[in-house]
This record gives structure tokens, sequence and C-alpha cells, in this order.
């Protein structure tokens, strides 16, 4: 009798926390850190009002990636003092960083894409299957990518654009980066995984503390331990192996689901499920490096200061995209979970919104960046004039086509997200690849080194004016597609 009260006592506490969870929903109160199960998560994806969803699933993300972007110009901004050739070295070796974070995504953003959907068809044994394949396998290959890039060390610097006054530096800089290769790719793919599942702040966690002892092992590593380069590569590694713990850990709550070694299910059609989710990714950041290699070697003639400003400039427009794709992380998981549950409806208007907002944001940083540009070169290199007029005019460049980002970052997102892969694969080759990589190898030849400052503008022009209509034909269907409604009828958004 006693069991059976205690029972009864239980099963009316877990209903008074129910609904005061839906009250709270309905009223628009946000309770993610209380959600403990995979229905509640779908509900609250599937319910709650759009801009106040995607606000607070894109805080966590902004932060997380704000964050890395500002350990990353930590790095730039310590091995700025050790000499011109060393920033340059950074700038070299970003291109491998962003090799392993093409590896990472992949495996991330594709069973990330493909769980959030899974989980908005209520097919949660199927998404834990995917979320552990997605982790072991990113795990496996970065232990071989860094095996071959030790043994071919000298020889893979030489390939990423670096100059003979700057090899000893990239050497050992990538050296150490190498090393962390297998737990940084698995680190991006338990971020991903944590993202879809609407878990962000418990991705953001993980990040963030790994950033911020990134930024005090610096200074320690590359003066007090007098290891240069290398030492802010280890940093590094450091850093995103505690990152890598946390975010372990953190896997399971919030209602997530848990990395299991038996649900490690390689097959044929989940690698192509995976692969399609993931690949759009792959593109974009595989490309960023190849583009990242073809300005090292457009700049190389104009010498070493052209390399390490433009490696600035990387750096610092890398700030801005990180708010822009934060912001767009916050969508893919409110995309996914009702495309999944075909509330049509929920994706259209979250994309205007997200579009919207980010219209704004990137306007006002381009303002600034555009006012302030030679003061934020001098921040890495005060003493090197050259280099903070080149770096000045290229950010100046960049800052013009800013905003334009806020609809090619959406439209490559909700494209990816919802599945359209060959629309998605395309966008992400294009602005660093299929249209800056040609800028890259033409303008200089008649600009000279205007050509290099001014490639990524022409690249950012011509995408814009691609990205438009290859989303809006899926804009339009969005619109007019049936969406089914939380009682399960069937509505047509009206025109």
């Amino acid at each position: 009798m006693r069991r059976l009260r205690h029972a009864a006592y239980v099963g009316a506490a877990a209903g008074r926390r129910a609904n005061m969870r839906r009250a709270a929903a309905e009223r628009g109160v946000i309770l993610l850190a209380h959600i403990n199960s995979q229905e509640e998560k779908l509900h609250y994806m599937t319910e709650q009002p759009i801009p106040r969803l995607v606000g607070t699933l894109a805080v966590p993300t902004i932060i997380s990636m704000l964050v890395t972007s500002i350990y990353n110009m930590a790095d730039t901004f310590f091995v700025g003092r050790i000499g011109t050739s060393a920033t340059g070295a950074v700038g070299v070796v970003f291109s491998l960083m962003a090799v392993i974070q093409a590896v990472g995504f992949t495996f991330g953003n594709g069973s990330g894409n493909y769980i959030s959907r899974l989980l908005g068809a209520r097919q949660e044994e199927l998404a834990s299957k995917v979320a552990a394949t997605g982790f072991i396998s990113a795990l496996l290959f970065g232990v071989v990518f860094s095996t071959l890039g030790l043994i071919f060390l000298d020889s893979l610097v030489s390939i990423l654009g670096a100059t003979p006054t700057i090899l000893p530096y990239a050497r050992d800089y990538a050296r150490f980066i190498l090393i962390g290769a297998p737990y940084m790719m698995a680190s991006l793919v338990l971020n991903n995984l944590l993202r879809f599942q609407g878990n962000a702040f418990w991705g953001m966690i993980g990040i963030t503390t790994g950033g911020i002892l990134n930024i005090a092992l610096d200074p320690l590593f590359i003066f007090t331990f007098n290891m240069g380069t290398g030492g802010a590569a280890l940093a590094t590694i450091i850093s995103q192996f505690i990152s890598f713990c946390i975010l372990l850990h953190n896997c399971g709550k919030g209602g997530s689901l848990r990395i299991r070694l038996r649900d490690f299910a390689p097959s044929k059609e989940m690698y192509y499920q995976i692969l399609r989710g993931g690949l759009p990714s792959f593109y974009r950041q595989g490309i960023a490096s190849v583009s990242t290699i073809v300005l090292n070697l457009a700049a190389g003639p104009f010498g070493d200061a052209a390399i390490a400003a433009m490696s600035v400039v990387n750096r610092v427009t890398q700030f801005a995209n990180s708010a822009m794709i934060g912001f767009g992380q916050g969508f893919q998981p409110v995309c996914g979970f009702n495309y999944g549950a075909k509330r049509y409806d929920r994706v259209y208007e979250a994309f205007w919104f997200c579009v919207r907002v980010a219209v704004v944001g990137l306007a006002l940083v381009g303002i600034t960046g555009l006012i302030f540009a030679p003061e934020v070169i001098a921040i890495f290199r005060r003493d090197d004039m050259q280099v903070i007029e080149i770096g000045a005019k290229a950010l100046r460049f960049q800052a013009c086509t800013l905003p334009f980002m806020s609809w090619v970052t959406m439209s490559n997102m909700m494209l990816q997200t919802i599945g359209r892969t060959s629309r998605a694969s395309f966008l992400a080759l294009a602005r660093q690849g299929l249209f800056l990589i040609p800028a890259l190898l033409i303008l200089p030849n008649f600009l000279g080194v205007l050509g290099v400052q001014m490639g990524q503008t022409v690249a950012d022009t011509i995408t814009l004016l691609v990205a438009i209509p290859m989303s809006w034909g899926v804009l339009v269907e969005l619109k007019n597609q049936p969406s089914e409604q939380p009682g399960g009828e069937a509505v047509v958004q009206a025109p």
C-alpha cells in the first residue's frame, strides 16, 4: 500500500510539473533547462513563437562561435608580437585548421541535420545510432589524418603556402594542431549534435570553457615558456581537449541523445544520409582551406606583409561571420524539427525572421569596419605600417558586402537542413571557391595587390546574385505546402 501511495504521489508530481511546463510554454516562458524528454522537446520546438525560439537557441551558438573566433584572433594577436613572418604562419596553418573543421562539420552537421528530422518524426532509436556513428567516424578519421599529416609535415606546410621565411614558424604551429586533430574533429560533432537537438546551451559551456582557457594559456606558452608559434598551437590543443571532455560529458543532458558505443552502426545507408546532410559543410569549409592557400599564394609575391595583412583580415571578418553563422545555427534546429514535423509554415517564418535580423546586424558591423579599419588591423601588427595599410583597405572592401551574407548564409543553412543537398552544396562552394579562387587568380595580374584586397568583395557580390534565385523557389514551395497543425489538420498558408 505504501508503495502504491508513493507511486501515485510521484505520478501526480510529474503531472503537475508537466502541466506547469505546458502552461509556461503557452505564456511564452523559456524552460529549455527543464526539458527532460524528446516529446517535450518536440512540443517546445514546434509550438514556441519563432522569434523567441530562434533567439533562445541562437544566443548560445553565437556565444560559442564568437568565443571560438576570439581565441583564433588571440593566437594572431600574441603571435603577432613575435614578428610578421610568425603572423603569416598562423594564416598559413589556418587553412589546415579549416580542413579539420571541414571534416568535423561534415560528420557533425550531417548527423545533426538527420537527427533533427528524425526526432521531429519521433524516430528516437534511429537518431541515437546516427549520433554514435557520426561521432566515432569523425574520431577515427581524425587519427588517420593526424598520422599522415605528421609524416609529411614539411611538405604539407609548403603546399599550404609557407614561404621559406614563414616555414619554420608554420611547421611548429602545424605539428601541435595535427596532434589534436582527432578530438578537435570529434568536438565539432558533439557540439553540432547538441545544437541540432536544441541543446546549444550545453555545447556553449564546452566551447566557451575551452576558448577562455586558450586565451589564458597563449601568453604562458608563447612568452613565459618561450615556445613561440608552437606554444600558441599547444595552448589550442590543450584547451580543445578540455572542451572535448566537457562536450562528451554534456551529451545526454536536457533530453538530448547519449553517445553509446553499442549504437555505432556504420552502413552504406547511414553514411549516405550523414554525407547527404554534411557535404555542403565539407564543401564550405574545405573550399575555405583551398581559397586560403590560393590567397596566400596570391599575396606571396607582394611580401610577407601582404600575407600577414590578409591573415589578420581573415580573422577579423571571420569574427563577424561567426556571429552570423551562430545566429543561423539557432535557426537550423528550428528548421529541422519543424520540417520533420511538417510545419512548413514555421520553417518559412523562421527563415525570413533570421534574414531580417541578420541584415541589420551585419550592416552595423560593416559600418564599424569601414570607419575603424586601420585601428582594427593595428591591434594585431601595430609596428608594421605596411601590414596596416594593406589590411585596412582589404577590410573596408569586405565591410561593404558583409550584409550580403545574411541571405547567402541563411539560404545555405535552410537548403542543407531540409535535405536539398545539391543546391546547398553549390552555395557552399560558391563564395570561397567558384567565385573567390578565380578572382584571386585573375585580379592580381591586372590590379596588383589591390586585386588581392578586393577579391572577396567581388566573390560575395556574385554569390548573392546566385543565391537569391536558388532559394526563392524553395521558399515559394514552403509557403504553398500544406502544414500539419498541432491538431492534425493540414492547412495552406495564406498568400
